[in-house]
C-alpha cells in the first residue's frame, strides 16, 4: 500500500492540453483562490474538458491560454450584473487581442461563498485570424472573509 502512495505521489500531474478541440486556445493549469473577492473558474464545456479560463472579478483580469502562452487580459469595459462582482457581459483586451465573457450564474444553497456558472461563452476576437467562441461552465469561488 505505501508502496503505491508513494508512487502516486511521484507520477507527473497530468498536462494542460495546448489545443482544445483543435482551437487556439489550450488549458491552464490548477489555479489558486484570489487573496481577496472572487475568481471564476471556467471549464470547455464541448468535447474536452479542461480549466479554459480563469476571471479575477476585483483584479478586473482574464486568464487564458493562447497557442500554449498563459496570458492575463485586462477588463475594458462590462454591462448588466451577475454577481459576486461579475458582469452578465464583460470585455478583456491586451496582447494584440479581446476577449469577450457571458456568464449565466446559479446561487445555490450547497455553494458557500460562490456560486456555480451553468452556462457562459467566451469570445476570443484575434484581428487578422478568426473569432473564436468557446461554450464555458464552472464555478466561482470567493477568498474568505474574517469577520
Amino acid at each position: 500500500m505505501i508502496t503505491l502512495l508513494l508512487a502516486l505521489a511521484a507520477a507527473e500531474p497530468p498536462k494542460t492540453p495546448a489545443s482544445i478541440d483543435g482551437l487556439p486556445i489550450g488549458g491552464l493549469p490548477p489555479q489558486s483562490l484570489p487573496a481577496q473577492g472572487c475568481a471564476a473558474y471556467l471549464f470547455s464545456a464541448g468535447k474536452t474538458r479542461v480549466l479554459a479560463a480563469m476571471a479575477g472579478a476585483e483584479a478586473g483580469t482574464l486568464r487564458v491560454s493562447i497557442n500554449g502562452t498563459p496570458t492575463d487580459l485586462v477588463r475594458t469595459g462590462q454591462n448588466g450584473s451577475a454577481g459576486y462582482g461579475f458582469a452578465a457581459t464583460t470585455e478583456y483586451a491586451g496582447a494584440g487581442f479581446s476577449a469577450t465573457l457571458d456568464l449565466s450564474l446559479q446561487t445555490r444553497r450547497d455553494l458557500t461563498q460562490g456560486a456555480m456558472i451553468d452556462q457562459g461563452t467566451l469570445r476570443l476576437d484575434r484581428p487578422g485570424e478568426d473569432t473564436i467562441i468557446l461554450p464555458v461552465a464552472g464555478l466561482i469561488g470567493c477568498a474568505a472573509q474574517t469577520p
